[in-house]
């Protein structure tokens, strides 16, 4: 194995990718928190995990927020449908009685 390169604006770009990803995690488990407790909630509700229409108005929604960004809609769109697709699993488990 060769030894790590130590240049010092690739360690700055680094060091800022890694303050981003930091970001990511705790977005996204602040993300999750708050989709737990609606998961919860459908139950109360009897309301179904999934909900196609709201879905279908996010990922529109998102993919025109992405354009707007200069990011690729269709890896954002990816990227959506992978977190929603935990969320409903989420939701199923918290239907069958589990506590998450």
């Amino acid at each position: 194995m060769t030894e790590p390169v130590h240049d010092p604006k690739l360690d700055e770009f680094r060091s800022s990718i890694d303050n981003i990803d930091a970001a990511l995690v705790h977005l996204l488990a602040e993300r999750f928190k708050v989709t737990k407790a609606v998961g919860r909630y459908k139950v109360t509700a009897a309301l179904p995990p999934a909900d196609p229409v709201r879905e279908a108005i996010q990922i529109a929604r998102l993919r025109s927020m992405a354009e707007n960004a200069g990011l690729d809609p269709t890896f954002t769109e990816k990227f959506l449908r992978f977190i929603v697709a935990e969320v409903i699993h989420h939701h199923q488990r918290i239907a069958e009685g589990e506590q998450l």
